[in-house]
């Protein structure tokens, strides 16, 4: 199917269903996949796409899918935008890869200064660049304590900054993320999340009875929790981590991997509440899809370390770099703007499926493009899910029991408003139907067995 084809099924006609779903072809797929891949991916739903437009993407079957979930908060421009795509074209006709860490490529210091003229960090700053969210995580661990020569580091209960060793030693929004594979990082505190109050926690108990303040090298926070509810902090708690920083020499690292380039309607969340952080971190929607995060810091930090301390083979790969330059001026050019205006009727249709369904929705919550509803109970999550997937909208849980509206910021007026009409379609059947009717995975292999 053309892309032009898939285009107006975006703007007229998506979702549109044409087998049953699961259909026959994404379970035979769906069995391939168990029989081949690593059993620790998680996989949400039997969802096997094929080829994306816009907001919307098709899946093996033919079945086209409005897209609320973005590859993770990945694809900021949607599937296939033909501005990235031709820059990535252009650049993978002339190099594909040469390692930055060795050599001068000219398109890596060019991506470094359009991401940091976008960084709300006064002064001069430097960037590294990396391959993953987890990668910066890991340079920005290693950064601080060379810059500070403090071997702490604190997080936040309900922080989510990946699965690497020091990354995963940070998070602290699923017990079972962590089971297994300690002992983890060492130095490493977490401190409640959100509320003015919890501010105190810091002299009242960690400075205190923990870790001296002067052994602390970084606070790390994400400005809106993803992986951990789509959760938002009171006014003031941001604000207030930079004053505890600024008192006591901490550098204080915002962790802008799912919530930045675009997607709360701001180019960074952190700007919402007037903060500057001393480290920003991104990933995810920074290069449309493709692998590439970046370490942004004043320059006095960055320059704390030397040559040789840190660095990678691919990260800043040069066709990566094309797709963020060409992400950047589209974010720039109106999808920031996009976000915000299709967040305001995100949220407003949200709070009415919280109005009208109060019995399993107990809160709607979010900024721009990073919305989410918090169902009663984690089996209800799983269950909205399953029934918005089966109607053909793509959606994805968070924390304990939030389901995510995370839709590329490239979605128009009409696809916004029939995703989410899909989406109150799905939370009537939930609270017609309880929880017993979203099958497991392995019922889907089971499933496709029988069918075969």
């Amino acid at each position: 199917m053309a892309h032009a084809q898939l285009a107006h099924r975006d703007q007229a006609v998506a979702p549109r269903l044409v087998t049953e779903i699961p259909g026959p072809r994404a379970r035979e797929r769906v069995d391939h996949d168990h029989a081949w891949t690593s059993p620790s991916l998680p996989r949400a739903y039997p969802f096997v796409p094929l080829r994306g437009s816009g907001a919307t993407i098709e899946d093996v079957d033919g079945n086209v899918f409005i897209d609320f979930a973005a590859g993770i908060a990945v694809n900021s421009t949607g599937h296939a935008h033909p501005a990235v795509v031709a820059a990535i074209k252009d650049q993978s006709e002339k190099l594909l890869h040469y390692s930055a860490s060795d050599f001068y490529l000219p398109i890596y210091a060019e991506t470094c200064e359009a991401i940091a003229r976008t960084v709300p960090i006064s002064g001069p700053k430097r960037v590294y660049l990396g391959n993953s969210g987890a990668e910066a995580v890991e340079a920005a661990i290693k950064l601080a304590r060379r810059a500070t020569q403090r071997p702490a580091i604190v997080s936040f209960l309900g922080g989510f900054h990946g699965r690497t060793m020091g990354a995963l030693s940070l998070t602290a929004s699923r017990a079972s993320y962590r089971a297994g594979f300690g002992p983890l990082l060492p130095g490493v505190h977490h401190a409640p999340f959100g509320h003015v109050h919890d501010l105190a926690w810091f002299d009242e108990v960690l400075f205190d009875k923990i870790v001296p303040a002067n052994e602390v090298a970084a606070i790390i926070v994400e400005p809106i929790q993803g992986e951990g509810g789509y959760v938002l902090p009171q006014d003031g708690f941001l604000p207030g981590l930079r004053e505890i920083c600024d008192r006591h020499g901490i550098l204080l690292i915002a962790d802008e991997i799912q919530s930045g380039a675009g997607r709360t309607g701001s180019m960074w969340a952190i700007e919402h509440w007037g903060v500057e952080p001393d480290i920003l971190l991104s990933a995810k929607g920074l290069a449309s899809g493709m692998p590439l995060s970046a370490v942004v810091a004043r320059a006095s930090t960055m320059e704390a370390w030397e040559k040789g301390a840190h660095g990678s083979t691919y990260g800043g790969n040069p066709v990566a770099c094309a797709a963020a330059l060409a992400t950047l001026e589209l974010l720039e050019a109106g999808l920031i703007d996009n976000a915000a205006r299709r967040g305001e009727q995100g949220m407003e249709a949200l709070r009415r499926i919280h109005e009208r369904h109060p019995q399993i929705v107990e809160a709607s919550r979010g900024l721009g493009l990073m919305l989410a509803i918090k169902l009663a109970t984690s089996d209800l999550a799983e269950a909205l899910q399953w029934e918005a997937f089966t109607r053909g909208l793509l959606v994805l849980g968070a924390g304990k029991s939030a389901v995510r509206v995370a839709p590329p910021l490239v979605i128009d007026e009409a696809t916004m408003a029939s995703g989410l009409a899909v989406l109150e379609e799905a939370v009537h059947a939930v609270a017609r139907d309880g929880a017993t009717e979203a099958p497991t995975m392995a019922r889907v292999v089971d499933l496709s067995a029988a069918r075969g």
